[in-house]
């Protein structure tokens, strides 16, 4: 089989697991949307957070062109991304009881907030808890994970649930559980993982339904402009002023 053969066969996947987020999470996603544009209207702040490469997805959504300008990242040091060394501490640390509780208590989230929580497997301790006590706080979860690792893996925290089993939205990735498209006989291990990709499209999606709801209200969405085109840091200045007060990373 031919690089080019490979190549083409992830990048069907790839479009395959859109077409079905698509099909399958139009409701979802609406749902998510609409809840993050309540919160904006209502005067809520916006936060992401996601452990390892599901962090990813998270700070694709931060200070980001044509996004909103009000999505902070909720970030956790030893898991934002691989951060820290080894890398292996990052995983071991998504396994820490009561971290996730120690991280919003010192955290600007309060009641009315939403807060975006993307775990692929849904199953460590760091999303279950946050989810747990975010919603505790009065805070609305909003998760992204794949529900199959509900039913292919146990979970790996005190409570014995997932991160789906505690989210106001849930959005499936429809990720099959170790996030790997492609096999060859070859090649002893499954390879070509795929979750960032639809992970990034979905919560795109989100906030693009989110600002559409925005402008149907009369509201104008706080999106940002990008700063490589005329007029884009003058735009962006306007919009940090304005929502000074529910953006936290330019603090």
């Amino acid at each position: 089989m031919s690089d080019s053969e490979l190549a083409g066969q992830f990048l069907d996947a790839a479009i395959g697991l859109l077409r079905r987020v698509r099909d399958e999470e139009a409701d979802a996603m609406t749902a998510a949307g609409t809840l993050i544009a309540d919160t904006v209207a209502a005067g809520g702040r916006l936060f992401a957070f996601g452990a390892g490469h599901s962090s990813l997805a998270a700070q694709d959504l931060v200070y980001r062109a044509g996004g909103l300008a009000l999505m902070n990242l909720l970030a956790v040091p030893g898991v934002v991304g691989v951060d820290v060394m080894p890398a292996t501490l990052g995983s071991a640390l998504e396994r820490v009881d009561g971290l996730a509780t120690a991280v919003l208590d010192t955290s600007p989230l309060r009641a009315g907030d939403v807060l975006v929580i993307v775990s692929l497997s849904g199953r460590n301790a760091l999303p279950v808890e946050m989810a747990l006590h975010a919603r505790a706080l009065g805070v609305r979860v909003i998760g992204v994970t794949s529900v199959a690792y509900a039913t292919e893996t146990t979970p790996r925290n005190a409570s014995g649930t997932f991160l789906k089993d505690h989210c106001d939205v849930v959005l499936d990735s429809k990720i099959a559980p170790g996030d790997a498209e492609l096999t060859v006989d070859t090649i002893p291990a499954p390879f070509a993982p795929a979750s960032t990709v639809v992970t990034s499209a979905v919560l795109q999606s989100v906030m693009a339904t989110a600002a559409g709801i925005l402008a149907e209200r009369g509201i104008e969405p706080p999106l940002l402009r990008s700063g490589n085109v005329d007029g884009g840091h003058e735009w962006n200045a306007r919009i940090l002023k304005e929502y000074g007060d529910r953006i936290f990373y330019e603090r």
